[in-house]
C-alpha cells in the first residue's frame, strides 16, 4: 500500500466500521420498535426465541464493545491532532458530559415521548460518556499501566458477579451505576433503569485508547494489520477456550439436539453488564473487521459506511425521532394488531424495514457530515 494512502485509509476503515455497527444498531431498534410483542431478554431463551430473531439480535451485540473501543481509539487521534494530553483530557470531559446529557434528555424522550420523564433508561450513550469522563482522568496514565488496567477490568470484573448491595444501602446506587443492572429510585415519581453498568466499559475505551499508537501518522500499515489479526484471532481463542470448557462468567452451554440450537447456546453470552466472553467475542471480531476494511481500501461501499460513520450522533438522534414517528403512524393509521402494540409479524419484515431506512437515512446524514466538516469554526459540532 502507498504510504501517502496510509492516513486516509487508516482513517476512514475506522468511521467505516463505526457506521456498519451503526446500521446493526438501526436493524436491533427496528425490533425493538416494530417487534415489541416478541420481546427477548439478556441472555437470550433460545428454547422460545427463534433463531432468525435470535441471530439478528446477535448482530447487535457488536454495537456498544466496538464503538465504546472505537470511541478510545478516536481520542487518541484527537490527542494526535491537537498535542497534548491536556487538550484530550478537556475534550473528553466535555463530551462526555455532554452525552450523559443528551441521554438523560433527547435520547430519553425518543424513546419514551413522555414529559416530564416517569422513568430514564441510563443507556448506551450514558455508558459513553461517562466512560469518557473516567477516560479523561486515565489517559495520564503510561500507555502500559493504561493497557494493564484495561485488561484487568475487562477480565477480571466478572469477579465481582456475586457481590450485590441492598437497595437500602447507601452504596446500592453507586454499585448499580459500576456493575449491578438494576433500578434506582430517585423520587416518587421518577425511576432510573442502569441498563449499561458502567465498569467494563471503562476497560474497553482505555483499551481503545491504548491502541492509539498503531493507528498514528506515518505508521507502518503491514504492521498494524498484524497487530490487529494478532489481537482479533486471540479475543476470538481466547473465546473458544473459556467457552467450550463452560468456565468463568457465563452460564453453561449445552448441546441441543440439532446444530442451529447448539450454536446458539454457544453464543448465548451476557451483555449487561458485558462479560468477559461477550467482550472477546465482539472486540475480537471488530478488530478483525477494521484490518479487512482497512485492507480493502475505498470501495463503494467503504465510502458509504464511512460517511454513516463520520456522523454518530446525529444519525443516532435522527433515527430515533424517525422509528418514533413512523411507529406512531402506523399505530393511528392500523391500530393495534399485537394486544397493545402495532407491530411486524415477522423478522423478514424488521430487516427490510431496517433495509429502507438506512436508505432514506443517508443523505442529511451524508449533508450533515460535509456540513460538520466545513464549518470547523462551529466549535460546538464539534461533539456530535
Amino acid at each position: 500500500m502507498p504510504t501517502s494512502n496510509i492516513p486516509a485509509t487508516r482513517l476512514h476503515s475506522i468511521d467505516a466500521l463505526r457506521g456498519l455497527v451503526m446500521l446493526f444498531m438501526l436493524l436491533d431498534h427496528v425490533r425493538e420498535t416494530f417487534l415489541l410483542h416478541r420481546q427477548v431478554g439478556d441472555p437470550m431463551d433460545i428454547d422460545t426465541t427463534e433463531p432468525v430473531l435470535f441471530f439478528s439480535r446477535t448482530l447487535a451485540h457488536l454495537c456498544a464493545p466496538v464503538f465504546v473501543l472505537l470511541t478510545g481509539l478516536s481520542a487518541w487521534l484527537y490527542g494526535e491532532k491537537y498535542q497534548g494530553r491536556g487538550d484530550v483530557s478537556a475534550f473528553l470531559f466535555k463530551r462526555g458530559l455532554f452525552l450523559v446529557v443528551l441521554e438523560l434528555t433527547l435520547v430519553n424522550l425518543a424513546w419514551s415521548l413522555q414529559l416530564p420523564p416517569s422513568v430514564i433508561y441510563l443507556q448506551v450513550i450514558w455508558a459513553i460518556g461517562l466512560s469518557m469522563i473516567a477516560l479523561s482522568l486515565l489517559i495520564w496514565l503510561p500507555r502500559p499501566m493504561l493497557l494493564a488496567l484495561g485488561v484487568l477490568i475487562v477480565a477480571g470484573h466478572n469477579l465481582l458477579d456475586g457481590l450485590h448491595v441492598a437497595p437500602d444501602s447507601l452504596w446500592h446506587a453507586p454499585w448499580a451505576v459500576l456493575h449491578e443492572r438494576s433500578w434506582l429510585e430517585v423520587a416518587p415519581q421518577l425511576r432510573l433503569r442502569v441498563t449499561y453498568p458502567l465498569l467494563p466499559w471503562i476497560g474497553v475505551i482505555a483499551l481503545g485508547y491504548g491502541l492509539g499508537p498503531w493507528f498514528a501518522r506515518g505508521s507502518d500499515a503491514a504492521s498494524r494489520a498484524s497487530k490487529l489479526l494478532m489481537a482479533g484471532c486471540g479475543a476470538l481463542l481466547g473465546f473458544v477456550v473459556l467457552r467450550a470448557i463452560n468456565g468463568y462468567g457465563e452460564a453453561a452451554w449445552r448441546v441441543h439436539d440439532d446444530l442451529t440450537h447448539t450454536v446458539m447456546s454457544l453464543l448465548n453470552i451476557t451483555k449487561y453488564p458485558p462479560s468477559l466472553l461477550f467482550l472477546l467475542l465482539t472486540l475480537g471480531i471488530g478488530l478483525l473487521l477494521l484490518r479487512a476494511f482497512e485492507r480493502v481500501g475505498d470501495t463503494r461501499w467503504i465510502a458509504v459506511l464511512t460517511v454513516l460513520g463520520s456522523a454518530p450522533m446525529f444519525f443516532y438522534l435522527l433515527h430515533l425521532y424517525v422509528l418514533k414517528v413512523l411507529y406512531l403512524i402506523a399505530l393511528g393509521m392500523f391500530g393495534r394488531n399485537h394486544g397493545d402494540y402495532f407491530g411486524f409479524d415477522s423478522v423478514g419484515d424488521v430487516w427490510v424495514m431496517t433495509v429502507l431506512l438506512a436508505v432514506a437515512l443517508y443523505p442529511p446524514v451524508q449533508r450533515f457530515a460535509r456540513f460538520k466538516a466545513r464549518r470547523r469554526d462551529i466549535r460546538w459540532l464539534k461533539y456530535l
